[in-house]
């Protein structure tokens, strides 16, 4: 037993690190009187044979020159492609080496207690990566990063520390179930992830296109459980609450009034406003979608068709 784990523990590591890299960066000093240049430190993980490797927005964030150290331990050069601060998701493209892909798993299948080893960097420190291990704490921490809605990820304790950012989040069949971030202020003991599914689709996006296009459905919404039902006198306990809605956007265009509650969005249910934002991820730009919504105690079908989210 304990030699079947073992084995399947260091199986796992020797084919992720395979396809697991170190990002360095390089930009100038903040103060123009300032000497050397400002560095930084990350992981990587090479998504295809094309060069392209996914790592952290805020790894690559204002870099001028960035160095990716691969598994066989040569250097070359890359360059941002182009990056998403709401998912913390950019994508560096090298030229001229032989990459060794990532297998990508589900992570909508991961369950809690899986175990799970993260693979990255840390501190930026020489030798290769480094390993630790843990199990999946949680599948539905809502978190905010950068300047957008709320981001569903994967809570882990595996450690996940500076230099970890953007290495991946390996399950013991060393598939990538999602990529790593440290870039979650005071948390302690307890690491994050944004799960594959979500980099992938994102990445995807930024090579098509160049940056990161969305279905947008135009209101402000927030959370409804209990107290807020209580406070606003709602009949409904869950789902979201419309607080504002854009002028000549969708929302008003199907029909949507500030004071409803969203309870399904494109048949799936909504809990709060990471499972809208999870939903709209699914959807295309023009498709119609309908929505279950409680407005004032009675329950409403109301249609609506998605446009592109403004810049």
């Amino acid at each position: 037993m304990v030699s079947e784990l073992q084995d399947a523990l260091t199986g796992a590591v020797e084919k992720a690190a395979k396809s697991t890299v170190s990002v360095s960066t390089s930009a100038r000093p903040y103060r123009a009187s300032g000497r050397f240049p400002r560095q930084g430190a990350g992981s990587g993980v090479v998504m295809d044979a094309k060069g392209h490797v996914l790592t952290n927005y805020h790894v690559v964030k204002g870099a001028e020159r960035i160095l990716v150290s691969l598994s066989d331990g040569s250097i070359v050069g890359g360059r941002v492609l182009g990056g998403d601060e709401e998912t913390d998701i950019a994508v560096v493209e090298v030229d001229e080496a032989t990459l060794q892909p990532a297998e990508f798993g589900d992570s909508d299948a991961l369950k809690v207690g899986q175990p799970v080893l993260a693979i990255g960097n840390p501190l930026g420190l020489a030798g290769g990566p480094a390993v630790t291990s843990g199990v999946v704490s949680s599948l539905r921490r809502s978190l905010q990063v950068g300047n957008g809605n709320d981001l569903k990820m994967i809570q882990t304790d595996a450690a996940v520390n500076p230099g970890n950012s953007g290495g991946p989040l390996v399950n013991l069949e060393g598939k990538v179930i999602a990529v790593n971030t440290a870039n979650i202020p005071h948390a302690d003991g307890i690491g994050f992830a944004v799960p594959a599914k979500t980099a992938l689709a994102t990445a995807e996006q930024i090579i098509e296109h160049g940056r990161v296009q969305r279905p947008w459905v135009g209101i402000v919404g927030y959370d409804v459980n209990r107290r807020v039902a209580r406070h606003y006198g709602l009949k409904a306990s869950r789902g979201v609450l419309v607080a504002e809605i854009t002028a000549g956007g969708p929302a008003e265009s199907g029909g949507l009034r500030v004071g409803d509650v969203i309870l399904s969005l494109a048949g799936e249910s909504l809990d709060n406003v990471g499972d809208l934002v999870d939903v709209l991820r699914t959807r295309d730009i023009g498709e119609k979608i309908d929505m279950e919504v409680d407005r004032s105690g009675q329950s409403l079908r109301i249609e609506a068709t998605l446009g592109t989210r403004p810049f």
